[in-house]
């Protein structure tokens, strides 16, 4: 028997990707040849990405989000720079940045060498939970076998 699909109804599975968890860096930073080169291209993502806020908007803000630590425009270019060794980005402004402009992907990118990932808060009790039903099934399973050898195998 030859069925048709119904191509009035949504598929679900089919039309569904689940959400990133983490955000990552662009192939194109992740493939620089020096953690420098990195973290000056994830700046320079960062910055371009930001479409509503200018270099300057951002510096501004990054300097009133450190306490009035001066921040400029010709900095923010400076760490963009791949060609700029002398000019890394501090892990302060670095913050900064991702604070002001909502772009969490240089952290990321700090955290993947250490096999570790960037989450949301509100996914930390997801992992809680996760971690304790792990911990139960294995406790369950010691309990199991407890039961087995002081009653018998049946």
């Amino acid at each position: 028997m030859n069925r048709r699909r119904d191509t009035r109804t949504l598929d679900l599975f089919a039309d569904w990707t689940p959400p990133a968890v983490t955000d990552r860096p662009d192939e194109r930073v992740l493939c620089a040849r020096t953690l420098r080169e990195r973290i000056a291209l994830a700046v320079a993502e960062v910055l371009d990405g930001c479409k509503e806020k200018s270099r300057e908007q951002i510096a501004e803000e990054m300097t009133e989000y450190l306490g009035g630590e001066a921040v400029s425009k010709a900095m923010l270019d400076n760490y963009a720079s791949q060609a700029k060794d002398e000019h890394t980005i501090s892990y302060g402004r670095l913050v900064a940045l991702c604070a002001v402009t909502g772009d969490h992907r240089p952290l990321q990118l700090a955290l993947d060498p250490l096999d570790r990932v960037s989450i949301e808060t509100r996914y930390v009790g997801a992992i809680q939970e996760a971690m304790a039903r792990e911990q139960m099934e294995r406790l369950d399973r010691i309990a199991r076998a407890g039961r087995r050898q002081w009653r018998g195998v049946r």
